[in-house]
């Protein structure tokens, strides 16, 4: 019989928390805690009385018993929490899976240097379709290099405050390990500022906000006399959740090391 996997969720008062442990039934794992900050106004609240449709009767807590059961620990909070998560992983030896963004060159430096010691995926985008489009992307730059004109677009709701967007500059990153250089020599982000034609080897990007759109990116190779378009759109919200927890039953028992979503398609 196999042993019972558990996840350890940080952040789970936000919207991707609340969707995984709706979803969490639907995966291998179970739930060994669900933590939010101190001073929340939930810790000791079941978790059910606030989440429509968890499956769980269990409290939501601010802080991880020594004794529970912690396979991986997934984190979606903020920057100023990431690195508690991240360490909390670390001491506990579990994998650590994360989707917080806007992490800062330290955090990003205690990341790699967590994957000498612990399995770690940290992505801006859990959707299987996007880690796909990545692929196909970098290959694709590899194969037009420098004789393509490359173009991302991404769409988002009007809420979203960060542009381009984190997957948008993901997608930037694949186009430009395809061409082996350096994307923030040649990103484009603000074409109007430039007021100049385009220089030859540039990545633009440009986004758009409206509506509720969940999320859209379109990767636009241009040569002479033919475009090459690769797009992903996301639908539902519950995509990105069923997508962490695909990467968090995939990468437990992972020897020590820095993964990307990709890899969990194998």
């Amino acid at each position: 019989m196999t042993a019972a996997r558990y996840l350890v969720l940080h952040g789970a008062a936000g919207r991707m928390g609340q969707s995984i442990l709706r979803l969490l039934p639907e995966s291998s794992l179970k739930l060994g805690a669900a933590l939010v900050r101190p001073g929340s106004a939930w810790v000791g609240e079941p978790i059910a009385d606030h989440v429509s449709g968890a499956k769980v009767d269990q409290e939501f807590l601010d802080a991880l018993d020594p004794d529970a059961e912690c396979s991986v620990l997934m984190d979606f909070s903020h920057g100023e929490s990431f690195s508690a998560a991240l360490e909390l992983a670390r001491y506990r030896g579990a994998a650590f899976v994360s989707g917080t963004t806007g992490l800062n060159p330290l955090q990003q430096s205690e990341l790699a240097h967590a994957a000498q010691h612990i399995p770690v995926i940290w992505s801006a985008n859990f959707s299987v379709g996007v880690a796909l489009l990545t692929r196909l992307v970098r290959e694709a730059s590899r194969a037009l290099g420098s004789s393509a004109d490359v173009e991302i677009v991404e769409t988002h709701h009007r809420h979203k405050q960060d542009a381009p967007s984190g997957t948008a500059w993901h997608l930037g990153q694949a186009v430009a390990e395809g061409r082996e250089i350096v994307l923030d020599t040649v990103a484009v982000t603000d074409r109007a500022a430039l007021q100049s034609a385009r220089q030859p080897g540039e990545i633009g990007f440009a986004s758009l906000r409206a509506g509720d759109v969940v999320g859209e990116h379109t990767v636009l190779f241009a040569l002479e006399g033919e475009r090459l378009t690769l797009s992903h759109s996301a639908g539902h919200r519950d995509l990105f959740a069923r997508g962490a927890l695909r990467a968090a039953e995939w990468i437990i028992g992972r020897p020590a090391g820095l993964y990307r979503m990709e890899d969990v398609l194998g």
